[in-house]
């Protein structure tokens, strides 16, 4: 409903002197007004009429039965649906709200309070439809919020997921083991217009060969041995939604040459099923294979790889963006705030150097698990490196003047000596920019500029 035009209502009754005499009312109130005699036509007049609200009368033909009617409700819920009624039934009420009515008016009706109930079901679906939006908005913001990072390459990929996301092209996420392919994929879901429908995950590496099929397809009663019952398989389960295959690399050749044919056609049989089964899902895959040497290999189909690549999204190892640390640490820190319910320790400025100079082969997965470990033997309000050095001994022999750099780059060393030096600096100043910025011969504004790269407080 638009606060710059009039609110349109739709009056569905059988009787042409009321219908006549409440939109006098109506109209005389503000209100644009249509009717119909009877729910055939109101099904056609909304077709070209988006009507705000809904007066509905209960007995209308053809057959006068007001349960008829009611059954009626639910498909013109997504705007209020006041009944009017000639029956005092309380039973009838009841069962009006049941079915997804707003409110319920016996008649003969009062003009008055035909007026003020129509005006606060209006304001009060205005309000709800606002929060709606308002939760929608939050919703995307916190979508993107999860994709952390202050490095190129994380903020490539968050400026691609906001352009592709409410699309429906597919997505093909690659890059190393725990570098967060699902937490994209799942950004890419809650971004888009199938955010209200299901995000299903199927691990292809996880689920054995021989129920990959009935898994992904779902089964029929007796379909095989132990199949007692019917069940629906991923890909149904995620119609209306977004299908994410994570590690598709590890798909059985045979498996491919069936989703191959989903793809392409939008349909499948459940196993031992004849009953063809339609869907619309939007695909995101995964992997951390190099496709196309597995394609060379005859390993994976080169068709699929190219139904599949769509936008391809390329996440980086931790250890060649070791500027998007230090923010990783604070989210998790706040997570882990929450979860164990007391204040989270902050990493000194050594731990935080320790953190940040280590390569990761498990890249943000293990981050945040060493952290977590870490936090949780931490006995104060700081993660020194006495504490990390009781669960990882040989840090008591680091240098931190010489951090382990041999899986990084020249450009990933010089960024993370700049965040070492940065936080040093803080540090030796108890938190002072002005300080800080003077010992590091930076500007103040300089200094903040580099904090807020880093995601330094």
């Amino acid at each position: 409903m638009s606060h710059l035009t009039q609110p349109r209502l739709l009056l569905v009754d059988d009787e042409p002197a009321f219908r006549s005499l409440a939109s006098r009312w109506l109209s005389d109130s503000g209100y644009t007004v249509e009717t119909a005699a009877d729910i055939a036509s109101a099904r056609e007049v909304v077709k070209h009429f988006d009507a705000d609200l809904m007066l509905l009368d209960l007995s209308l033909p053809p057959t006068f039965d007001p349960m008829t009617t009611l059954a009626a409700v639910p498909e013109f819920a997504s705007r209020p649906v006041i009944i009017l009624t000639g029956h005092g039934d309380r039973e009838l009420a009841l069962e009006a709200i049941r079915q997804g009515a707003w409110d319920f008016l016996a008649k003969p009706i009062d003009p008055d309070m035909l007026a003020v109930v129509v005006r606060r079901a209006l304001s009060k679906h205005q309000l709800e439809k606002e929060l709606l939006q308002l939760k929608r908005g939050l919703g995307k913001e916190q979508a993107l919020s999860r994709l952390i990072g202050a490095s190129p390459s994380m903020e490539a990929i968050r400026a691609l997921v906001q352009r592709i996301a409410a699309t429906d092209v597919r997505v093909l996420v690659t890059g190393p083991s725990g570098t967060g392919k699902e937490v994209i994929s799942r950004a890419l879901h809650d971004l888009s217009q199938r955010a209200s429908g299901p995000f299903i995950s199927v691990h292809c590496g996880a689920i054995p060969a021989d129920l990959l099929e009935s898994e992904l397809f779902g089964h029929t009663k007796g379909a095989f041995t132990g199949a007692d019952r019917e069940r629906p398989g991923l890909l149904k389960l995620a119609d209306g939604g977004t299908l994410f295959l994570d590690e598709i690399g590890e798909m059985p050749l045979p498996m491919q040459v069936k989703l191959l044919r989903v793809l392409q056609e939008g349909t499948f049989y459940p196993v031992g099923g004849r009953e063809l089964q339609h869907i619309n899902v939007r695909l995101v895959s995964a992997t951390n294979a190099h496709l196309l040497d597995k394609v060379a290999e005859g390993s994976f189909r080169e068709d699929l790889y190219y139904r599949i690549k769509g936008v391809t999204i390329e996440t980086r190892a931790l250890s060649e963006r070791p500027e998007d640390i230090p923010q990783l640490l604070r989210y998790f820190l706040d997570q882990w705030q929450v979860k164990m319910n007391m204040p989270a320790p902050s990493p000194s400025a050594e731990a935080l150097d320790w953190f940040i100079s280590r390569p990761w082969p498990g890249n943000v997965r293990e981050l945040r698990s060493t952290l977590e470990s870490v936090a949780a033997i931490s006995q104060g309000r700081v993660i020194t490196m006495e504490d990390i050095a009781l669960l990882h001994p040989q840090s008591r022999s680091r240098s931190v003047a010489a951090p382990d750099s041999q899986d990084q780059s020249l450009e990933a060393q010089v960024r993370a000596l700049e965040i070492r030096l940065l936080s040093q600096a803080l540090q030796d100043c108890d938190g002072n920019r002005t300080h800080a910025a003077l010992q590091l011969g930076l500007s103040r504004q300089g200094l903040l500029k580099k904090m807020e790269r880093y995601g330094l407080d």
